[in-house]
């Protein structure tokens, strides 16, 4: 890679909270390099390496863009081998205007008992045909696959092309789980937070790492130095299926969890989400088993609860994270509480085909939901509307 490609590259990177980069390219990151050494397993690592949320976005004229990257997909037992595609959407000025998809990169397979082994794939070229002109400069966006690790290689186009200017947009950035990270969306515009952003007029930074919402301390400061004008973490579904916490952990937790936002702002709108609808998990504890085979999930039954501290369910998370919100909202008026069930509940089951993750169709009606909630509309409201560029994590 060039310098000049490599400078562009960095500089039209959104969605990004840092970058790796070697002689071949660059890799958007979710979480700062630097806290690598503090993550317990390479679920942790991947999941904030996938690209969900992320996008390069540029000012041109051009009529079409090819990007060359190498993506590196995630493969489970459970999950049909063989190659699979690789979507990539495409924007101009807000308005989608088609996807590319590619397959044939690199695979991360996990889960296997001899352990983690990497297939090394080839780089693909994903072109966007834009249409326009050729004259009038308009703002493009490339959301890149929220299922892969994407390294960039290269860009070119009919036209020049420019880093976009910031948008001007309330800067969000969210924290959630799977059901946030949104791996089962059919297109990167399928991730909830990305399409309620769009709704709502924000500028989102997603958080969201597939099995590791679990309250992480370094999840916590990214989001504390971010300089962003809206937080939002939704948590439970984690730590009740991985029972990483009993209700005496929990509760400090989140606390601790919201004290370290404080310390980067002491007004910056907070939106606490508790978790949706999972059947398997709303009155049963964890750990969530799975079935090597078939992928298939079920909670952990409690014979005899510890009555000093008994197991969290979602339905006990609910209620401690309602609580929490109640309490602290007293002197806390920028903190706000919104119920899971109210973006997908009982009646969205059909939407819920593995029992825990929704389809696309529930990830739209979830973003949906979002943007039409009028608690949602308050937290917005608080946002001091800047158009102050976001903090170089990089």
């Amino acid at each position: 890679m060039d310098e000049s490609t490599r400078e562009l590259l960095w500089a039209s990177v959104r969605g990004a909270v840092d970058i790796e980069q070697d002689a071949d390219g660059l890799t958007p990151l979710r979480l700062p390099r630097r806290v690598r050494p503090q993550m317990d397993s390479d679920w942790m690592r991947i999941a904030s390496e996938q690209a969900s949320g992320v996008r390069l976005e540029f000012e041109t004229a051009a009529t079409w863009i090819e990007v060359t990257v190498e993506t590196t997909g995630l493969f489970l037992p459970w999950i049909p081998g063989g190659d699979r595609w690789s979507v990539f959407s495409w924007m101009v000025d807000g308005h989608p205007v088609g996807e590319a998809r590619v397959t044939g990169g690199s695979k991360m397979h996990l889960a296997e008992p001899s352990g983690p082994r990497f297939e090394r794939g080839q780089p693909a070229v994903v072109r966007g045909e834009l249409g326009g002109d050729g004259m009038t400069v308009r703002r493009v966006t490339v959301w890149l696959p929220q299922t892969d690790t994407v390294q960039l290689r290269d860009v070119r186009a009919d036209a020049p092309l420019r880093p976009a200017a910031p948008s001007g947009q309330p800067r969000w950035w969210h924290h959630g789980s799977s059901i946030s990270h949104c791996i089962e969306a059919d297109t990167p515009l399928g991730v909830w937070p990305v399409r309620a952003a769009g709704e709502l007029g924000l500028d989102v930074t997603n958080l969201g790492f597939a099995a590791n919402a679990h309250l992480d301390p370094f999840t916590a400061r990214a989001m504390r130095d971010s300089g962003a004008d809206l937080w939002s973490l939704k948590i439970g579904i984690n730590i009740v299926g991985g029972d990483t916490m009993k209700r005496r952990t929990f509760i400090p937790a989140v606390h601790g969890f919201l004290d370290t936002l404080r310390e980067g702002s002491s007004d910056t709108p907070i939106l606490v989400v508790s978790p949706i609808i999972c059947p398997m998990h709303e009155d049963t504890p964890g750990p969530t088993v799975t079935d090597p085979a078939t992928g298939q999930r079920r909670g952990t039954p409690v014979t005899t609860p510890d009555i000093f501290d008994p197991p969290l369910t979602l339905r006990a998370v609910r209620e401690i994270l309602r609580d929490i919100v109640a309490l602290r909202a007293a002197d806390d008026p920028a903190l706000h509480y919104l119920d899971g069930l109210e973006l997908f509940g009982d009646a969205d089951l059909a939407e819920l085909p593995d029992g825990l993750h929704p389809s696309p169709a529930g990830y739209r009606l979830m973003a949906q939901r979002f943007a039409a909630s009028p608690t949602v509309a308050r937290w917005v409201a608080q946002a001091a509307r800047s158009s102050t560029p976001a903090v170089d994590q990089t």
